[in-house]
């Protein structure tokens, strides 16, 4: 039976006969049928033959029909987050819209995280290590084309890696990779060195920047065109505006890139995606308004897709400029979002309550209760901290814009009210969707935010936390916390690395310059025309980034 075929249909398909034999033919019949050997009508005819009722065997056949992937059609999707300034540069992937188009759509990766959180192979077949998981060793995949024709090889892996290391290089990926100490072909196999152990190195092979791309033969890779050796073929692409690509005929994976085409539309209005999605403008939308997410979902001819992972707000201050720089001061801001508010008002319940700590409920080594004590709202807390700081009252700017997060701007107002108690004057600063990016977050002091989930406890402290790192938003360095970073990636005893973590989760907690008062649901929606898999990952948007390839037209 397929995977995303529900059991129950076939079990009451074959459960309502009561002889033996007949139900073994039915069984046959049915697994003929779903594997495409005979067509409906013979499924009809014949089940009603062997004493299946109409109305089961029909029932049944509408379901397997329409879960069954077909190919054709094109695939419109109205997204969030791109920019003008977006590039096909791998390294340079900010937002929803690049990841949606590179990793989702044109480019893969040595190795993928599935939609039940397990590392898979993907251009590599496979991997191992030395017993100290300081070198790792890809064994890449065979007879897998680029766009062009060419036939990858090690050498454009090889090549497509470095491109991300170096001194020179302005990838986002740089932090992520700080322990890459040389990257070799040895045949058809590729050797990673690292300076000291990583016992999740793998997992950082599935990040949407590590893309591969081929060589240009002289260490740097072409990635300008967008060529791939992913299930669609880009035809068209302006910047942060529309993309449209076509399915590769010679995709190496079997059963996945359904869509004829497929088309992505920047729409950063929540209202007007919502419309393209009621008009058949577009087949799919990110990022629903939560606020009419209950009234989409009773919507006739709409589907909701959520997946609650590792999504998380953030409200990073710069720990590097006045006045957060001052520990005091973050932690009276820690203390005056009302967390519960938040994911009623902002939320609408699609998620749960952040405690200032990355580490999200998909992981497995987050802090419990015990360990690291929920942040309440506390107006005396927070005063007690701004007279710590010298600061009894405080007047800071918040920058924001929706495209920040959903719902970032009633968010600010209400963080604003609750702060005033405390002596906090927060001026909310509306900034425009298009550059947010590239112009507010890690530029001002004070900012919205948002992060998909990251698979491992090393990927996302490594990622953004890292003093080193090409993500640090907060611009924080710590040095126990760097101490420890080091030391939990190259432990393999997962007791004491547990401890690590633990430790550095207490520290972001006290001591970091992220507020994180929530995690959120991914909520997107479809059309019913679309078919949905029925297991989604938890860790990116729609279906993992990879609802292009996954998903088809009923």
């Amino acid at each position: 039976m397929r995977k995303d075929q529900p059991e129950s249909d076939a079990v009451d398909l074959v459960n309502s006969i009561t002889n033996k034999e007949t139900a073994s033919k039915v069984t046959d019949l049915k697994n003929c049928f779903e594997q495409g050997k005979i067509t409906r009508r013979t499924f009809m005819s014949t089940a009603l033959a062997l004493g299946v009722s109409l109305t089961t065997a029909a029932g049944f056949v509408d379901r397997a029909m329409a879960a069954a992937p077909k190919k054709g059609g094109r695939f419109r999707i109205g997204l969030t987050g791109g920019a003008t300034s977006d590039t096909l540069d791998p390294g340079q992937i900010l937002d929803t819209y690049m990841n949606h188009l590179q990793f989702g759509q044109l480019r893969n990766c040595l190795t993928e995280v599935d939609p039940n959180g397990n590392l898979i192979p993907e251009l590599a077949e496979s991997w191992e290590s030395s017993p100290d998981a300081k070198v790792w060793t890809f064994k890449i995949r065979k007879g897998v084309e680029f766009h062009n024709g060419k036939t990858m090889d090690s050498q454009d892996v090889v090549d497509s890696l470095n491109h991300h290391l170096g001194e020179d290089s302005s990838s986002a990926a740089k932090g992520i990779l700080t322990g890459v100490s040389s990257v070799k072909a040895d045949g058809d196999n590729v050797v990673v060195e690292l300076s000291g152990g990583d016992a999740d190195f793998p997992f950082v092979m599935s990040d949407y920047h590590m893309l591969i791309c081929p060589s240009n033969g002289d260490g740097t890779i072409e990635w300008q065109s967008g060529n791939g050796t992913g299930g669609y073929i880009l035809s068209d692409h302006e910047s942060g505006v529309r993309s449209f690509a076509k399915r590769n005929p010679n995709y190496w994976k079997e059963g996945f890139a359904h869509f004829d085409e497929v088309e992505i539309l920047q729409i950063a209005d929540a209202s007007a995606r919502t419309n393209a999605l009621r008009t058949d403008t577009i087949d799919c939308m990110d990022n629903v308004d939560l606020k009419t997410a209950g009234l989409m979902q009773r919507a006739p001819g709409v589907k909701m897709v959520v997946a609650t992972g590792n999504k998380q707000v953030t409200l990073p201050m710069r720990t590097d400029t006045a006045p957060f720089d001052n520990n005091d001061v973050r932690l009276a801001i820690k203390h005056i979002i009302n967390r519960e508010e938040w994911l009623e008002k902002i939320a609408f319940g699609y998620g749960e309550i952040g405690n200032d700590n990355p580490v999200g409920p998909a992981n497995t080594m987050r802090a419990t209760a015990d360990e690291l004590p929920q942040r309440e709202y506390d107006v005396d807390k927070a005063k007690y901290h701004l007279k710590q700081a010298g600061m009894e009252n405080l007047k800071v700017q918040f920058h924001a814009a929706e495209t920040g997060f959903g719902g970032a701007l009633d968010a600010a107002q209400l963080m604003r009210e609750s702060a005033a108690p405390a002596g906090i004057d927060i001026e909310i600063v509306r900034e425009p969707d298009d550059g947010y990016w590239s112009d507010v977050w890690m530029v001002k002091p004070w900012v919205a935010c948002y992060w998909s989930g990251r698979p491992t406890e090393n990927w996302i402290f490594s990622q953004i936390y890292a003093a080193d790192a090409s993500w640090n938003d907060t611009f924080w360095k710590h040095e126990r916390f760097n101490e420890l970073l080091l030391a939990a990636r190259a432990e393999l005893d997962q007791a004491k690395r547990r401890d690590m973590y633990i430790e550095m989760q207490q520290i972001v907690n006290n001591e970091g310059g992220v507020v994180l008062p929530l995690f959120l649901s991914d909520v997107a929606a479809v059309t019913d025309k679309v078919g949905v898999p029925d297991v989604i990952g938890n860790n990116w948007n729609l279906d993992g980034l990879k609802n292009a390839e996954r998903w088809w037209f009923v």
